[in-house]
């Protein structure tokens, strides 16, 4: 994004902007908070940039079970619900799984203990071989998907433990051909002698201003064949 592009967008003159990227003008809180807003900078770096502009840090950051997130947290456990009887779970910026419907266990059956002790992670779960992955058909799939995702959540905030998680789990064999319409390439996993082929979309809290609630996401799980939504509606019954 060029300064004028910028400029036009946070509504400033290209002369302050320009100031600003350079040091010669100390910018106003609110004008970092525009220009970070225009800019689509993650909340948590927001606070990174006002504390390195010497403001103090606008947004909290609240435990999911606090009672400042109870309203949020119950319409996370409706979406979860209603979406049975397929899966979805809520997930943090690390992957981390803070919640899921009951559509879920029995996926978790025969996955070694270690990987279920909370926190359980999702990338694990799906890449590692005492954990999804042995179950699913398509994993090299599913880990480019998983591959470009944490790549452009890397980009846009850097975060040690998930650079940590990416070096170990997808880092190997890495190709850097990008996955086309992700949303339209199915997970595959064979379960019960059947292949369960379903795709995936993303949900996540409009204009949030908690850090928790921010980095909080919820996946969940479509048929994407007639013979997956049977199995499904048989085996968990509304």
């Amino acid at each position: 994004m060029s300064q004028l592009d910028l400029a036009i967008a946070a509504d400033v003159s290209a002369r302050h902007v320009s100031l600003v990227e350079t040091g010669k003008s100390q910018p106003s809180a609110e004008m970092v908070l525009r220009l970070a807003e225009q800019l689509d900078v993650p909340l948590r770096e927001r606070n990174v940039l006002l504390l390195a502009a010497g403001f103090a840090p606008r947004y909290a950051e609240s435990p999911l079970d606090s009672t400042a997130l109870s309203a949020a947290r119950a319409a996370v456990e409706r979406v979860l619900h209603a979406h049975e009887p397929y899966p979805a779970l809520a997930f943090d910026r690390h992957w981390d799984i803070v919640m899921t419907n009951r559509a879920v266990d029995p996926f978790l059956t025969g996955v070694a203990p270690e990987l279920r002790e909370p926190p359980m992670n999702l990338l694990r779960l799906g890449l590692d071989p005492r954990g999804l992955a042995a179950l699913v058909v398509n994993r090299d799939d599913v880990r480019t998907v998983f591959r470009s995702r944490v790549r452009r959540q890397l980009a846009a905030a850097p975060d040690p433990e998930l650079t940590a998680l990416y070096q170990e789990l997808l880092a190997p064999g890495e190709t850097g051909e990008p996955v086309e319409a992700e949303v339209l390439i199915p997970m595959i996993i064979r379960v019960d002698g059947v292949e369960l082929r379903m795709f995936s979309t993303i949900t996540t809290f409009g204009t949030p201003l908690d850090l928790t609630l921010d980095e909080l996401a919820v996946e969940s799980y479509y048929p994407a064949d007639d013979e997956t939504a049977a199995y499904f509606t048989a085996s968990l019954p509304r």
